[in-house]
């Protein structure tokens, strides 16, 4: 990648010209896609990894800042409607190729990116792979047979909300009167030890994020049972109508409160 001595100095003395980081207007949202796709070096290097198991297709946005005439770039996805963002540092080279090609490399060496397996699944087999494939935020099979024995008992909820708005930590089920908040855990991403089993591709990687994913469900049990509220967490593979029973005990006042009560 070559610099012109004027923008190795990051165009102090004039604005950026538009072609280092002004996109072409009137593009299709899929010639868009294929120039980061061309720039990070592939579709299947433009993941983030999110919460609870779940991914994004990221892409870099350039950015002028008028008062310094420099140029920036970011990190962007979508999670959930909403756009989070990492600022990469800002980029020097002549053409709107080259810095998003730069932007990507630092993404990658900050840690925040990793490749998309090329077939296209994250699992090491085919029963993994139905798990994850199967994996929804909300509104699973074991959610709707746990909320309709609940709204048959005359219990009145909230589905996918946070408890605190201050926390940002969507439960699956909340009683905000009672303090009580359920989350209906999947075996495969919360690491149930009764029927996780370990990817043997890219081991390492869903270990980690196995283990982060445990150690944040940990924190959100402690976190809210220090505030009053009682956390009661759900196996998917638990007996709906056992899980009703006590969801329903602690809503209805029978037992302490402020706890935090792990899934069988």
């Amino acid at each position: 990648m070559t610099r012109t001595p004027q923008s190795s100095q990051g165009w102090r003395d004039r604005h950026p010209p538009d072609r280092a980081w002004r996109g072409r207007p009137g593009r299709s949202k899929a010639a868009v896609a294929a120039e980061q796709d061309r720039a990070a070096g592939g579709r299947h290097r433009r993941v983030v990894s999110l919460v609870d198991g779940r991914f994004a297709r990221a892409s870099v946005e350039l950015k002028v800042l008028p008062s310094t005439r420099r140029i920036r770039a970011y990190l962007r996805w979508s999670d959930q409607g909403k756009s989070p963002a990492r600022y990469l540092g800002q980029v020097d080279h002549d053409s709107r190729t080259a810095n998003l090609a730069e932007a990507w490399e630092r993404a990658w060496a900050k840690g925040l990116l990793f490749e998309e397996p090329q077939d296209g699944s994250w699992a090491s087999s085919r029963a993994v792979r139905a798990v994850m494939k199967g994996n929804r935020s909300k509104d699973t099979r074991p959610e709707i047979r746990l909320r309709t024995l609940l709204h048959k008992e005359g219990l009145r909820y909230r589905v996918a909300t946070r408890p605190l708005p201050s926390l940002r930590r969507t439960a699956d089920i909340v009683f905000p009167k009672a303090h009580v908040a359920v989350f209906v855990d999947g075996c495969y991403w919360h690491g149930c030890p009764e029927h996780h089993r370990s990817a043997t591709i890219n081991a390492k990687f869903w270990r980690d994020k196995i283990e982060k994913n445990r150690a944040r469900d940990a924190e959100t049990g402690r976190l809210l049972a220090e505030v009053g509220w009682t956390v009661i967490r759900v196996w998917e593979h638990e007996d709906p109508a056992e899980a009703a029973r006590r969801v329903s005990a602690a809503v209805r006042g029978v037992g302490s409160r402020a706890t935090s009560v792990t899934p069988v």
